[in-house]
């Protein structure tokens, strides 16, 4: 089973500076600690202990006392360019600010990169279709954001080197990356329980309820049941992975006993239940709370401010520039990374409506 960790503030600093020495941003000499510190927003005690780790590497030489550090030229040489192609869940995906700067930042260290002809929906997250597709893709390597299970398997089978950002990874033995959201899952379930809600509801997609929850939903589950709320299939619906179907179990739920709270995976699919509750006359927060849990650029432009969780995703691209970077130079590298998430309280959550919590 694949290492899976959650990188330290120097973890990061060191992946940041180390991939910037790859890419032949500096040479000779690292700038001095003075320069980088305020340049990279780190305390200086953060950046010289990055710098110590980066020593042990063999990729920085310390040369005293107030002298600036050598850089190993071994570390510093350009790496033989791959062809990487990134397989996207959802069209919109592309717009991604994370997926667009790790195109650039691949590019910029000398791979081809390219977004696969099709996305994974496009294929009906279909392991058939999707496999065709990539054996018609040519690629050295592939970075497949969202992948469900049996997806990402089927790449590992073949001995394709992928790198997995977010998705169905654990367990599988390929590298992998993405924001370690349960605790915040668990924080921002725990606040609207302390509000009164009792009726909370997660919409996620199939590949992150099927064949089991995924962590992050446990956390949700487990604490509905810290606080003696009876968990099923109510606070963890099932719904065809398609527009009709989301709305069509948006309907559903409303019906008999709604819902006083949504937690919602993804922004689209946060903006569509949005417009469902004010086709319905439903006031946010005043009758339904509502999380989304991830961040996006619109929610600035929003009033009231949206709840969501969100994460630093630049130590995400870093981390599969690192890898590619392993790859290329020939080292075997099925680290599975975890980063911070955190949850924004905004002011999309409320008290749970009079009666209703029950």
């Amino acid at each position: 089973m694949p290492l899976i960790r959650i990188l330290s503030a120097v973890e990061q600093v060191a992946d940041y500076l180390r991939d910037e020495l790859i890419r032949g941003q500096w040479s000779g000499h690292l700038p001095g600690v003075d320069r980088l510190a305020p340049e990279l927003g780190v305390s200086r005690k953060t950046l010289e202990a990055a710098l110590r780790l980066l020593e042990s590497e063999g990729v920085l030489m310390r040369n005293g006392p107030r002298r600036r550090r050598s850089i190993e030229p071994r570390e510093a040489q350009p790496l033989p360019a791959l062809r990487v192609a990134i397989l996207l869940s959802e069209a919109s995906d592309r717009q991604l600010d994370y997926v667009v700067d790790l195109q650039h930042e691949l590019a910029r260290i000398g791979h081809q990169t390219s977004i696969a002809p099709a996305t994974m929906t496009e294929c009906g997250m279909s392991v058939r279709s999707i496999a065709r597709m990539v054996e018609k893709t040519p690629a050295d390597a592939w970075v497949v954001g969202g992948g469900p299970r049996e997806v990402l398997r089927w790449f590992h089978e073949r001995s394709l080197p992928v790198c997995a950002l977010f998705g169905r990874r654990r367990g599988l033995p390929i590298a992998g990356v993405g924001p370690n959201k349960g605790p915040a899952y668990a924080l921002a379930t725990r606040k609207l329980i302390a509000l009164g809600h009792r009726r909370i509801v997660l919409l996620a997609r199939r590949m992150r309820r099927l064949p089991e929850p995924g962590s992050s939903e446990r956390a949700f589950l487990g604490e509905l049941a810290a606080h003696g709320i009876p968990r099923g299939p109510y606070h963890l619906p099932d719904w065809e992975d398609n527009i009709d179907g989301f709305h069509s179990g948006l309907e559903a739920l409303f019906q008999v006993t709604p819902p006083t709270a949504l937690i919602i995976q993804e922004a689209v699919l946060f903006a569509a239940a949005q417009q469902f509750l004010a086709r319905r006359g439903l006031r946010v927060p005043e009758d339904v709370s509502l999380i989304c849990t991830d961040a996006d650029p619109t929610f600035a432009w929003c009033k009231p401010t949206v709840a969501y969780i969100g994460w630093d995703s630049r130590p995400v691209v870093r981390r599969i520039v690192r890898w590619a970077a392993n790859l290329s130079s020939g080292k075997t590298d099925v680290r599975q990374v975890l980063t911070p998430a955190e949850f924004a309280l905004g002011g999309t959550i409320g008290p749970v409506p009079g009666g209703k919590g029950g």
